[in-house]
């Protein structure tokens, strides 16, 4: 596949150079050609923490702040076997706790957050998770993000996930120039249909994490390069672009250590 070959109007529409300012209407139908491009390079994205229930993915959602899923997904079997309820939870010994979310990194922050979690769920909502947004960002270091992936995947509300991947994206494409992630969110929910926003989070951030890295994309073997005014911003040649790819994109682990049936590469190694 050549990434670059696509049609001239779009060449012209994504950077050409000396092309006239792109109007509302071309960013947005070029936008919704990229998601549909993501669609078919990535029709297996899924969430990428491993869970079973709401409150297992709130858990794994605050845990992975400033960390990898992967390592959330090798640190949540024996969280959630040691306290597979909220009830549980709630009456942890913080210091038993901290000591198993440890590989988390800032775990004594997380693990203060999981315990006023896990007590306002059991005292205010009967233990079980809201399928509210404003009810869960009241909870104890719970944010919109965070809100969004619990209720797009555990309840199967459309939400938009403006992570760090998300932000860098969106913004190299062109689709807003805001910074703060509610704005970016706002944003980016006026291009596309409500029912489009959670797969639209998943296929973003896959594409962030195998190809569009933050400080070497794989210009040379993305897909949506025909379409992406910061093409160039990476490695263009093919063969070398092609060594920078991660997970299953470049033949490596993926990050959960259950990942769906349809996931085409390979499950993730548990912690020693």
């Amino acid at each position: 596949m050549n990434p670059r070959k696509d049609s001239a109007d779009s060449e012209q529409g994504a950077r050409g150079a000396g092309a006239r300012p792109e109007s509302r209407l071309a960013m947005v139908r070029r936008a919704r050609r990229i998601n549909r491009v993501l669609a078919e390079t990535y029709p297996y994205a899924h969430p990428e923490l491993d869970f079973e229930n709401p409150f297992q993915l709130l858990v794994a959602t605050v845990l992975s702040a400033q960390t990898t899923d992967l390592r959330v997904n090798q640190t949540t079997p024996r969280l959630f076997a040691a306290y597979p309820t909220p009830e549980d939870l709630a009456v942890a010994d913080p210091a038993a706790l901290e000591e198993l979310i440890r590989p988390t990194g800032f775990f004594r922050s997380k693990a203060k957050a999981l315990l006023g979690i896990a007590t306002a769920l059991r005292d205010d909502h009967g233990g079980e998770v809201p399928d509210d947004l404003d009810a869960l960002v009241a909870l104890p270091g719970v944010g919109r993000k965070t809100a969004h992936v619990v209720l797009g995947n555990a309840f199967g509300h459309p939400g938009i996930t403006v992570d760090t991947h998300f932000q860098r994206l969106v913004r190299r494409w062109r689709w807003t120039e805001e910074t703060d992630p509610v704005k970016i969110e706002h944003a980016v929910a006026e291009i596309f249909p409500k029912k489009d926003w959670t797969m639209l989070s998943h296929r973003v951030i896959f594409h962030g994490r195998r190809i569009c890295h933050s400080r070497r994309p794989a210009c040379g073997a993305c897909p949506v390069a025909p379409l992406c005014p910061a093409y160039g911003e990476g490695e263009t040649d093919p063969e070398k672009a092609k060594a920078l790819l991660k997970y299953e994109k470049g033949g490596k682990p993926g990050q959960r250590l259950k990942p769906p049936p349809d996931y085409p590469g390979k499950p993730a190694e548990p912690l020693p």
